[in-house]
């Protein structure tokens, strides 16, 4: 049978890893998986070489006391790649653990495809050139990526995001209400504050105070927390001494019911604003990384926006805090205006109806038209001994 080896870092990575295989799967039965994965993927029947959520570190000061077991695993999973031989390696975002393992085998004969572009174009565009080294394709997620990997002369496929397929704008807010015992009239507040170690400890503190502040001017504000696997008891421990006590979804059919029953959210920078606005939620963004970090990407960035939503649009549809200004004070003002002034909450929706246009492939579902193109690598390659069981 011919083996795909899949690499993902993160909780983002597992869930587009699942789908992948899925879509696989319908078209190819006889395909065998093995790599490292979460929860998602195991459900897939992939059993991880290691836990996940060891690679989930974001920010210098977080990485370098974790360099030697980082150095571990990645020794580990560079011989199980070269000892199972796959047919193709799937590396799944998070480059800074995935593209160095795939510049590490690439050269020893196994082909890489990695899906979800290096975000190379906005800050460091120099290193795409490295990219190159280490990748046999790309599967880009946004519409504006593959000509830039084009010209450094990697080949690039334009797959959609994801988000568009997560059902996030399928949920049901009665539903929602009924079960935690809102009235129709409590504004519900949704705060996702990520799914990483780093982003939970520096945003959680800072989200809850913003919602004591902002549930001073808007009363019985009610704020539900999505938690993420990796960082799920961080969280419920984090929020558990909020001056406005939190409902807390795990399942996403729960969280795609709060999505509906919503009236704002606070969420933290990434692909949850995209997440968020496919569901019709108008949203502040908040983001923060070490001030180390910080300074170092401030020399790099090159890009205007934080939002993925506001990068899309080329203007700011989304309001986002950054760093210095990610504060209770400005995001409760921010929050309180989406709260009270139905014509700023309307102008977010008609921009996400706008941005959300360009996300979709051209034919099928993202997950489909990765799947195309994985299979396409597979069955133009020539087939040899080490690449069947």
């Amino acid at each position: 049978m011919t083996l795909i080896y899949m690499a993902a870092g993160e909780a983002s990575g597992d869930i587009l890893g699942a789908r992948l295989i899925a879509a696989l799967r319908r078209r190819r039965p006889d395909l065998e998986f093995a790599g490292i994965g979460g929860e998602r993927m195991a459900g897939q029947g992939v059993a991880s070489l290691f836990p996940m959520r060891e690679l989930s570190l974001m920010g210098l000061l977080e990485v370098l006391p974790n360099l030697r077991r980082l150095a571990r695993r990645m020794a580990e999973a560079e011989a199980d790649v070269l000892a199972r031989r796959p047919a193709l390696l799937v590396t799944i975002d998070a480059p800074s653990f995935t593209l160095r393992l795939a510049g590490r085998v690439r050269p020893k004969g196994v082909p890489v495809l990695h899906y979800v572009a290096p975000q190379v174009w906005a800050w460091r565009p120099g290193r795409v050139r490295r990219v190159a080294e280490e990748v046999d394709r790309i599967l880009a997620l946004l519409p504006f990526e593959p000509p830039f990997f084009q010209a450094a002369g990697i080949p690039v496929s334009f797959v959609g995001h994801p988000v568009l397929e997560s059902g996030a704008d399928a949920g049901d807010a009665a539903r929602f209400r009924a079960a935690h015992g809102l009235g129709p009239d409590v504004p519900v507040v949704l705060v996702m504050p990520g799914s990483r170690r780093g982003e939970v400890r520096r945003l959680l503190g800072i989200f809850g105070e913003t919602l004591r502040r902002a549930g001073e001017a808007v009363p019985g504000l009610r704020p539900v927390v999505a938690l993420a696997g990796p960082v799920e008891a961080a969280v419920r421990e984090g929020s558990a001494g909020w001056a406005v006590p939190p409902i807390l979804v795990r399942e996403n059919a729960d969280k795609y019911d709060a999505f509906a029953a919503a009236s704002a959210g606070l969420i933290k920078s990434g692909t949850s604003s995209l997440e968020v606005a496919v569901g019709g939620v108008p949203h502040v963004v908040g983001y923060r990384v070490n001030p180390v970090t910080a300074a170092i990407v401030r020399r790099l960035i090159k890009v205007p926006h934080a939002s993925l939503v506001n990068l899309l649009a080329e203007r700011e549809i989304v309001p986002e805090f950054i760093q210095e200004r990610c504060t209770p004070p400005l995001l409760a003002e921010a929050l309180i205006r989406l709260l009270r002034e139905p014509q700023a909450a309307a102008a977010q929706r008609a921009g996400f109806a706008e941005m959300l246009g360009l996300l979709r492939p051209p034919e099928g579902l993202p997950s489909e038209a990765a799947a195309s193109a994985v299979l396409a690598m597979i069955e133009a390659a020539p087939l040899n001994s080490s690449q069947t069981t």
